[in-house]
Order: C-alpha cells, then sequence, then structure tokens
C-alpha cells in the first residue's frame, strides 16, 4: 500500500491511497481456491470445479468482495500510521473512468481511490486538580418539609358533591356545554361531562369566571374568548357563547394531617412521614447540588480549552439542534419573530452553542481515554439497567423500545454515553476537590444559568471521539433533552390535572 498526501488543511486531510495490482491478484487467488473447495456447480462435482469457470462466474463479485475488505483495511490503517483518528467515517473516492474500473475488476491494474476526512485533534486536556469548583449544600427546613406535606395531602385531595352548593373557588363542577362562534358551531365545541376546578385555569379566558355562583341543574350561557395565539389557528382570538348546563358542584375535601393518613401512605405515623419526606427533599437537594456541580465542570472544561473543531461534528451537532428548534417552533406555531429574535441570530447561538457540546465532548472522551484502564467502562449490567429506565419512559410500549436497540445495537451508544460521561465527571470533581459552600434552599433551587444545554451533551459523547451524530434519534418521538424542572415544590408537584374533550372551552393542550 502506498499512501500520498494530497491535501493537508486544517483538520482537513485527503489522502491518494494505492494498492498494487500484484496484492489484488494474490488475494483473489487466495480467495478463488477457499470457494473452489465449498461451491458446487451443475455438472461439476464439489470441489473439482476448474478454476477458469470459477473465475468466469465468480470473477467480479469475489473481486468486488476483496475490494471492500481492502478499502475498509487500508483506509484505517492509512489514517492509523499517521497516527490520526478521524473525526468521522472517512469519504473514499474513486477514479470515474469506467476503462480503468473495469481493470481493477478483471485485476489488470492497481486499486487506486482518494481517501478524505477530518482528524480529530491534538490538545492537552487541563490540569484538573486547578479547576475551582463549589459543591452547595442546604440544610432541610421545617418549613420545606411542611410544604411537602401540603403538597401530598394534596395528593390526597377529593371531591364530594352537595345538591345546593353554589361553585366557588376550589370547587369541582361537572356541566355539558355548547359553543357556537358568530352563531355557528365548530370543531369540539360540545362536551357532556366535561370537567374543571375553578380557579386553577387550563379553560379559555371567561369560561371558569362564567361558572362562578352556578348550582347543579342550572343552565346558563356565558361568554368567553379563545386565547391568540391557539392550537386551532381557527379559533385563535374569536368570541365565543357557550350554552352551559351544570350537573354538578362538588367542594373540595382535605385529608387531615394525622397518623392515619400517615399509615395511607406507607408510614407508621406522622412524625414518621415527616421523616421521610426530609430525607425525600434532601435526596433531591443533593441531586439538584450535582447537577449545578456538574455545569460547573463544564464551565470550567470549557473555558480550559481552546482548540480546532472538525467542521462535520460541529455542522452535525448544529442540525440536530437546529431541527429540535425549528419543530418546537412549528408545534407552537411560532416564529423567531415572535420571540423578539432573528433566524439569523439565533442560528449564530445554537452554532456557539454547538462548538461547545462538541468541545466539551472531545474534552470529556479524552479525559476518559487517558484515564486508568477500565475506570470508565460501561458494563453489560449498567447498559441493561439504562436500556430498562429508557423503555419505562414509555408505559405500553416498553415492547418496541427493546425491539429498536435489538436491531440496532448502535443505538445503545446513547444509552452508555451519559454513563460514561457521569463516570469521568466524578473523576474530574474526586481531582479538583471542590469546596463546600452551605447556601439557602432558595439559592440551591435557582435555576443553573444556561439551564441543561449540556445535561449528558445530548447523549452524543461515548468512548468515541467520533460518535458526535446523533444515532439515538430514532421514531419513538423521544425527546432526549434532559429537563431538571426542581420548583420550590422539592419534587413534590402532585397537580391535579383534569381530562377535557378536545377543543371545545379547554386550553389544556394548548
Amino acid at each position: 500500500m502506498q499512501v500520498t498526501e494530497t491535501s493537508n488543511e486544517g483538520l482537513k486531510r485527503e489522502l491518494k491511497v494505492t494498492i498494487p495490482q500484484g496484492e489484488l491478484t494474490q488475494r483473489f487467488t487466495t480467495r478463488l481456491d477457499e470457494v473452489k473447495e465449498t461451491v458446487q456447480l451443475k455438472g461439476f462435482r464439489k470441489g473439482k470445479v476448474p478454476l477458469a469457470h470459477l473465475k468466469k462466474v465468480y470473477g467480479r463479485s469475489l473481486m468486488a468482495e476483496i475490494l471492500q475488505q481492502l478499502i475498509e483495511e487500508t483506509s484505517r490503517d492509512a489514517i492509523k500510521e499517521r497516527s490520526e483518528r478521524a473525526a468521522h467515517q472517512p469519504n473514499v473516492k474513486f477514479s470515474e473512468d469506467k476503462d480503468e474500473i473495469e481493470r481493477v475488476l478483471t485485476g489488470q491494474s492497481d486499486l487506486a481511490y482518494t481517501l478524505s476526512y477530518e482528524a480529530l485533534p491534538e490538545f492537552a486536556v487541563t490540569d484538573l486538580t486547578r479547576l475551582k469548583l463549589e459543591r452547595e449544600t442546604a440544610d432541610v427546613t421545617d418549613a420545606a418539609v411542611d410544604k411537602g406535606l401540603a403538597n401530598l395531602r394534596e395528593r390526597g385531595l377529593r371531591y364530594e358533591a352537595e345538591a345546593d352548593r353554589a361553585a366557588e373557588d376550589g370547587d369541582q363542577v361537572t356541566f355539558a356545554y355548547l359553543g357556537r362562534i358568530g352563531g355557528q358551531e365548530f370543531e369540539g365545541n360540545k362536551g357532556e361531562d366535561a370537567q374543571l376546578v375553578i380557579g386553577q385555569g387550563g379553560f379559555i379566558p371567561g369560561f371558569a369566571e362564567g361558572l362562578k355562583g352556578t348550582k347543579a341543574g342550572e343552565e346558563k350561557s356565558l361568554d368567553a374568548k379563545f386565547p391568540d395565539p391557539y392550537p386551532a389557528p381557527d379559533l385563535a382570538g374569536k368570541d365565543a357563547v357557550f350554552e352551559v348546563k351544570v350537573k354538578e358542584v362538588a367542594k373540595p375535601i382535605r385529608p387531615d394531617l394525622d397518623d392515619a393518613f400517615a399509615k395511607t401512605l406507607g408510614a407508621e405515623s406522622l412524625a414518621k412521614l415527616r421523616e421521610l419526606v426530609a430525607a425525600r427533599i434532601a435526596a433531591e437537594y443533593a441531586e439538584i447540588a450535582r447537577m449545578k456541580l456538574k455545569q460547573q465542570v463544564l464551565d470550567a472544561l470549557d473555558q480550559a480549552h481552546d482548540f480546532a473543531l472538525p467542521e462535520t461534528l460541529v455542522g452535525n451537532e448544529f442540525e440536530g439542534i437546529w431541527k429540535q428548534v425549528t419543530q418546537s417552533l412549528e408545534r407552537a406555531q411560532k416564529t423567531f419573530a415572535d420571540e423578539g429574535r432573528t433566524e439569523e441570530g439565533a442560528r449564530a447561538e445554537y452554532r456557539k452553542i454547538a462548538e461547545r457540546r462538541v468541545r466539551l465532548g472531545l474534552v470529556i472522551g479524552e479525559i476518559g481515554e487517558i484515564g486508568e484502564k477500565g475506570k470508565f467502562e460501561v458494563s453489560e449490567e449498567e447498559t441493561r439497567r439504562a436500556l430498562i429506565e429508557e423503555a419505562n419512559r414509555y408505559p405500553g410500549r416498553q415492547r418496541q423500545v427493546y425491539e429498536f436497540y435489538q436491531k440496532n445495537p448502535g443505538a445503545l451508544v446513547g444509552l452508555r454515553a451519559p454513563i460514561f460521561e457521569d463516570k469521568v465527571i466524578e473523576h474530574i470533581v474526586a481531582q479538583a476537590k471542590p469546596t463546600e459552600k452551605k447556601v439557602s434552599a432558595e439559592e440551591l433551587l435557582k435555576a443553573v444559568e444556561g439551564g441543561d444545554e449540556d445535561a449528558h451533551l445530548d447523549h452524543e459523547h461515548g468512548h468515541d471521539h467520533a460518535h458526535h451524530q446523533h444515532e439515538h434519534d430514532h421514531d419513538l418521538d423521544h425527546d432526549h433533552g434532559h429537563e431538571h424542572d426542581h420548583g420550590h415544590d422539592h419534587g413534590h408537584d402532585h397537580e391535579h390535572g383534569h381530562e377535557h374533550d378536545e377543543h371545545g372551552p379547554d386550553e389544556a393542550k394548548k
């Protein structure tokens, strides 16, 4: 094999690889001998087919097989001999001269092709012990536990109908309705057993307010206005009149916070339930602190490294981000102008995010490479648990998820990558030895600046630095963003959602 560099610009490489005709002939002869022992043709005994006849029947297909193997081997070796790693699958280009191709296929000419790729950049990892990190800690206060208990109490909320009760804030109203716009009915304009809790929102403006003071059996005409924008564009901003018949008004009944209530939740007593709630909040505080510390690590690594990035990786990353952004806008029926920015400005913003993700992926991958052998390996058991967790995100469709991964082994990279990444992050934290910083719960719960732009780096950075494409983007409508909504409910967000008929006064699907 002869390798000649024909272009070297930044990280872009172009090589001309030539494999002598003699090596092609040698491999072809060896392969022909192997086939001779196994092939069986009509009119010949097994193993007795003349080589000339075999060559006539199978020559071109065998040579094509040999060429494929040689290209895979020599392209890999050509890059390895240069002590480089390709950032993506190299591009192989052959001569377009049909006569030349024919001579190669018939073993009369050398095989020559052009190999082009971008090399992964070489860079030195910063001294991890010099990273300045802070680990925030917060105490669980009695007020936080009280709020957690209050939220648990809300979960036990039930409604009790009263025949002569006038609906007020907090009451659940069951009703039938028929809506018209300009005297005309519209799609989804009617419902028989719709429910709403007054004061909880979810219905179009004016609707819930119009039900205040009504009683079971009462009929009423009320005015409401569809918001603009609205999921059904033909209804957006329109004034509507609804004929409503109230079927039931039910008052909220909340359980008492006592030992009996605690036992319904599996606790021995109210005191024990308080301990359990406090422990859960403490665990959630610890997880929030871990995520904020991880964000610090990513920020520090980003600031400490500056090197050229493979355009292919950045481009692939940007396209993945941009696809998510534009699809989100389409679903919301919005434009960049609605968000007060231009498409050009948005592209520049997300381009920087793509560059940051690729840079961090390469740095984290490099730290994993130079670490102790096997230290960051992802075990089969860890992969299995990740697959189970992923499948459980789709109740009723777990089998489809399992089948997807069985048919697409490469997609497992997307499950292993965040596990690998977290192991590397833990290693970095251990090296940096962050200082402890006591903060209030309110300070701890403040959103990390930049949100979750780097949370798990979108599953794309595993052991192999070249895996920066969205291999995990399959047709089970996955959303691979990792949203960490740590509001002041400390995870005890036991909201009482109510399903409503589609369209009509219900704005829950907005």
